[in-house]
């Protein structure tokens, strides 16, 4: 293999001649193999995004030559296009407050621009990772802001996947509206209910959690650019500070605002815990949903199995014939993933300390793994396991006429004490419910009134 030789703070050190990173990323590969996973696709985006719009306001702010400035911005849309994104070879997880991400796409951007100057790699003189690329910038606003906008994208991507979930749901509770069940609490049998109503229940918190998620990610729309290393704009220029906000969203296409307070932008990362704990929030409710299905579906004989999922594959490698509920069961855990991660988010945004905050890495790793996660856990949960749940209406009726579920009904007409001791002897003696009422006085006209199923019926939305 050939080599380049590049030299950096640390010394002297060998680089594959046909690479387009440099020295201070191949060290952090070195030095950063902690998750195996290199910058994700959105954030060489974002990355590729700044550094445009930094290239463009430097040059009308006089800073940075026009023609250094326009092979900046075209190897920034080379990799917009698509090109170069196997050179991010820097891990998510890192240390240095991700100066080694914020490195590798200076060096990669730079040696791309000396290619469209005539130049060989490695000619840092014509085009320098920190003195052209880097330019008015630090790792602490770059990195961050492209922390941020990769968030905001996917989360964007993790509300069409919650409406999605909502629809089918909604969906759902119209097929089930007329499916009278028996309702649980603490799972005992309660009072009666309707398959429509649990469903349209599940919908109306995910509607609630992806409403939840919508505000938080708002917060990322604030970024600290122009603030440099601490807040303060250390080597950028005037027009720069006043610029680069509204260069950045006019590249991004994004509504980015400018933090209100620079040093505060740059010190403190609460926004990503507010998102994280909207993650976390919406993946509770998400596993508890998960839990229902899979008690409703259990059985099929020895259970509730008072609706059915799909059949997805085999159940077990010993058991014939058992299949078991893979789909609930995997949101269950990508749910589970996501509580975890927030704990970390928490640790890492409380862990900063004076002007800057160490750990955005692994910040951005645990939530952006958190949003990946529910997307995929919601593509499969639905598409795979909801659209396709049918409901078993003869088990519902069954379970529901020998149960104690109507007995709680029966009070308003002849009190709690005779109603007791209907459940007690239906428990006890096996005496038909409806037939202890009709004994306690009950007509068969008021009874007709307590079991008309459109009681239990809700008034759906249609939205």
């Amino acid at each position: 293999m050939d080599f380049r030789f590049e030299t950096d703070s640390v010394g002297r050190k060998k680089v594959p001649a046909e690479a387009y990173y440099g020295v201070q990323s191949l060290r952090a590969k070195e030095n950063f193999n902690m998750t195996g996973k290199s910058i994700p696709a959105v954030q060489i985006r974002s990355l590729a995004e700044i550094k445009k719009a930094c290239a463009v306001t430097n040059a009308k702010a006089g800073g940075l030559d026009r023609e250094v400035a326009q092979a900046i911005a075209e190897a920034c849309d080379e990799i917009l296009n698509g090109r170069f994104h196997d050179q991010f070879i820097v891990d998510q997880i890192q240390g240095g407050a991700g100066t080694s991400t914020n490195m590798n796409a200076n060096e990669v951007i730079a040696n791309i621009a000396l290619g469209l100057l005539g130049r060989e790699k490695g000619e840092y003189q014509y085009c320098h990772p920190n003195d052209h690329v880097n330019k008015a910038q630090s790792t602490n606003d770059v990195y961050p802001t492209s922390l941020k906008i990769s968030l905001y994208r996917t989360g964007l991507e993790l509300l069409d996947k919650l409406n999605e979930l909502y629809e089918a749901l909604m969906a759902k509770s119209r097929e089930f509206k007329d499916v009278l069940k028996i309702g649980r609490t603490q799972l005992m049998d309660a009072v009666p209910i309707t398959l429509g109503q649990e469903f349209h229940a599940y919908a109306t918190v995910v509607k609630r959690d992806r409403s939840r998620i919508q505000n938080a990610i708002k917060e990322l729309l604030f970024i600290n650019m122009g603030a440099t290393a601490i807040g303060t704009g250390i080597n950028a220029s005037e027009y720069y500070e006043k610029h680069i906000v509204s260069a950045l969203s006019e590249v991004s296409g994004l509504p980015l605002k400018p933090c209100e307070d620079m040093v505060d932008g740059t010190q403190n990362i609460d926004g990503f815990s507010v998102v994280s704990s909207a993650l976390k929030t919406s993946a509770i409710s998400l596993s508890k949903m998960a839990n229902d299905i899979r008690l409703m579906n259990s059985g099929p004989k020895a259970g509730l199995g008072e609706i059915t999922i799909p059949a997805k594959q085999n159940g077990s490698s010993i058991m014939p014939g058992k299949i078991n509920p893979v789909i609930p069961e995997v949101l269950n855990q990508c749910a589970f993933a996501v509580i975890g991660n927030d704990v970390t988010v928490s640790m890492a945004c409380e862990g900063g300390q004076l002007e800057l905050n160490a750990f955005e890495p692994v910040v951005f790793n645990r939530i952006f793994e958190s949003m990946t996660l529910m997307i995929n856990g919601i593509d499969t949960f639905v598409h795979n396991c909801v659209k396709d749940i049918a409901a078993n209406r003869q088990t519902c009726e069954d379970l529901l006429y020998h149960s104690t579920g109507f007995v709680t009904a029966l009070c308003p007409v002849i009190g709690y004490k005779k109603a007791a001791q209907i459940a007690k002897d239906f428990m006890e003696e096996g005496t038909p419910i409806l037939e202890g009422a009709l004994a306690c006085g009950v007509s068969k006209n008021q009874l007709d009134r307590i079991l008309d199923e459109s009681r239990f019926m809700p008034q759906f939305a249609t939205e």
